[in-house]
């Protein structure tokens, strides 16, 4: 496994703190709803899928703090509040929220809750290896992917989507090279993307986002690789703020753009990415580097933590049920309805 990025201890959910990496490698143990909920929100642990586990087991904590099912209903609302964009953590809500009237009759609803989120947790584990190994299959002994933000173990429950396919592709021996995108403004690509691959041997060379179009243009990628928070029914991908540029760069440059994510992150729901709530962060993040401020008071600021990447720029998805080309709509049609549902079924 490349990152324990959290596990389930008998005290509370256990989590590397990312927002001290790569400088400090602490881990802290959560043991209320709110800490569940501050972590989410700070970015202490981050990525869909980990966002989505972690509030499962926030699930679990709150009934373990009251054994009443009114507390636990109330948790539910307050995670459900934390990140907007990101769908998993609304399934996982969705699949705890199932589980709670039952959870309740049983007279033990922590024991039954937590497996409901340990089998959240194995069933991530399980889907991001299937994905990562599909995603192999398109890279060559030899390749250079350039990738954006964090789409690692530290993103997932430890093996992580799009540097999976990185990490999958290493495992079969093949020899592949990365360029990570610093990721502005709050550099989950030169702190968690460098660091993550740099631990599991896998070299890395960090570039500012302004310089991807210069390596593009050099000849220096092979693919760009990205994970997803959240992807409409006709392929369009809410990623980190960037992808979408970085896409109109790869198109520019004939260079194939993937993007990785298990299907909990698909939203079925919603035929295009018009619809898709896009997150917007506080201006700190921006004013302010390394806590110092770094602009002049008095303008103003805009802070959205995420794009939408049009299916057009995108030429191909990566899921546990394999790799679809455009146009994706029959495609991923047809993932949806071979899945089922995994949340009811887990």
């Amino acid at each position: 496994m490349p990152v324990e990025t959290l596990k389930w201890r008998e005290e509370g959910l256990d989590i590397i703190d990312q927002r001290l990496l790569p400088l400090l490698e602490k881990r802290v143990i959560l043991t209320s709803v709110a800490q569940v909920c501050e972590a989410i929100e700070t970015l202490a642990v981050r990525g869909a899928p980990a966002i989505g586990v972690a509030a499962a087991y926030g699930v679990v904590i709150a009934a373990g703090e009251k054994t009443q099912e009114a507390h636990v209903r109330s948790a539910i609302r307050r995670l459900r509040e934390t990140r907007p964009t990101a769908v998993n953590l609304f399934l996982a809500l969705d699949f705890m929220q199932k589980s709670v009237e039952e959870a309740f009759a049983s007279g033990d609803p922590v024991k039954i809750l937590l497996a409901r989120a340990h089998a959240l947790f194995d069933e991530d584990q399980r889907i991001c290896r299937e994905l990562s190994r599909h995603g192999a299959e398109l890279l060559s002994d030899g390749d250079t992917v350039l990738t954006h933000c964090n789409a690692g173990g530290l993103a997932t429950t430890g093996y992580g989507t799009a540097l999976g396919v990185i990490y999958a592709a290493a495992e079969q021996g093949k020899r592949i090279s990365v360029f990570a995108d610093e990721t502005r403004p709050l550099l989950q690509g030169a702190r968690l993307t460098a660091w993550e691959l740099r631990k599991n041997g896998i070299p890395v060379t960090v570039i500012c986002d302004s310089m991807a179009a210069d390596v593009l243009r050099r000849g220096w990628i092979d693919h760009i690789i990205v994970g997803a928070d959240r992807i409409a029914a006709n392929g369009d991908t809410a990623n980190k703020i960037g992808t979408y540029g970085l896409s109109v760069l790869a198109r520019e440059h004939d260079v194939p753009l993937y993007v990785a994510a298990p299907l909990t992150s698909f939203d079925f729901s919603m035929a295009s990415g018009e619809t898709i709530p896009i997150e917007e962060r506080r201006e700190s993040e921006i004013s302010k580097f390394a806590g110092v401020q770094v602009t002049p008071e008095g303008v103003s600021f805009y802070n959205p933590s995420f794009d939408v990447t049009p299916a057009r720029n995108i030429a191909a998805i990566i899921s546990e049920m394999g790799v679809a080309r455009p146009p994706f709509t029959p495609t991923l049609h047809l993932w949806n309805t071979l899945r089922g549902n995994p949340r009811i079924s887990a």
